[in-house]
């Protein structure tokens, strides 16, 4: 009994300070993350907190100017504001256009390039790539020149078919057409590259089964490869939507500047105009907290929906 009992207490003082590095390593994966998770702290809740705060004051960026607090009164002035729907307007136009262009064009172009054999095929994806590469400076001063009345190759091209063209960075109806151009030729090859990506994970097996039972190019594509293709798609159609704003910005600032009378403008420039040119920091921060709530609820929504439009060959 003596024996038993000094063994029990033994393996009892044995496994007690055992437990204490067992705590450690169960804490151990949360110090791993420590480090990004305060810097996400620093760099975005902390700076979308202050612009929440700031949406219900009024300040106009001078440091010796004292803020005033407004109440709600900054997001009544951006609600009725006929620029903000003008703004939205073309947001949602530009997000329709690049669905296309950075969605629908990618899959046909890397379809395309599955029939490309060999070291061209990586050719052949790089050339498409390589706009998404360049800077949005050096993209604008490409198109810019591109496009310049005066000795642009694009103008010239027009006249010699007999369609004279003016300026378009400065006419009200195609402004926006120039803006898509440009981004949707940087955008493309980053479309391409995922959809490229998720045919890569495709197993050629299904379709060669599927020929072997007589289905065709067209069939196998539709039935097979499309399907397969929809969390690609998903996520690219998600992208195109919570970034096309985003990818317009800078090319709208340096070709068009939102012009004419805000016909190639969008949301983000609209809070850029409202902070640094209106010199009103309240009412673009209450712009900003809007629309950060209106993509919030878009993504929640489509990923929601993600799970019911995509299809998995598991």
């Amino acid at each position: 009994m003596f024996i038993e009992t000094a063994g029990a207490a033994a393996d009892t003082s044995a496994a007690a300070p055992a437990g204490r590095p067992a705590t450690r390593r169960v804490w151990n994966p949360y110090f791993y993350v420590l480090p990004a998770v305060i810097l996400l702290l620093v760099w975005t809740y902390w700076p979308l907190f202050q612009t929440v705060n700031l949406s219900f004051l009024d300040w106009n960026l001078i440091p010796t100017k004292p803020k005033t607090f407004v109440g709600p009164d900054k997001y009544a002035t951006v609600l009725s504001l006929p620029e903000l729907h003008q703004a939205l307007l073309n947001t949602a136009l530009y997000i329709l256009a690049f669905l296309v262009i950075s969605v629908a064009l990618p899959v046909v172009f890397a379809l395309l390039s599955r029939r490309v054999e060999g070291k061209a095929r990586a050719a052949y994806q790089a050339l498409i790539f390589v706009p998404f590469l360049i800077t949005p400076v050096a993209t604008s001063a490409i198109w810019r020149w591109l496009f310049a009345p005066e000795g642009g190759t694009i103008p010239a091209i027009a006249a010699s078919l007999g369609t004279p063209m003016g300026n378009i960075f400065r006419d009200p109806n195609g402004s926006m057409i120039a803006v898509i151009v440009i981004v949707g030729w940087q955008m493309l090859g980053f479309g391409v590259l995922v959809v490229s990506a998720g045919l890569a994970g495709i197993n050629p097996d299904y379709a060669s089964a599927a020929s072997i039972d007589g289905a065709g190019r067209r069939q196998i594509t539709w039935r097979i490869i499309l399907p397969l293709l929809s969390p690609s798609l998903v996520f690219l159609s998600l992208m195109t939507i919570l970034l096309s704003a985003q990818w317009t910005y800078p090319i709208i600032d340096i070709v068009t500047q939102g012009g004419p009378a805000n016909a190639s403008t969008n949301i983000y420039y609209l809070l850029y105009q409202f902070g640094f040119r209106n010199f009103d920091a309240g009412l673009s921060a209450a712009a900003g907290t809007l629309f950060f709530v209106g993509f919030g609820l878009i993504a929640l929504v489509f990923v929601e929906l993600s799970e019911r439009l995509s299809f998995y060959d598991d």
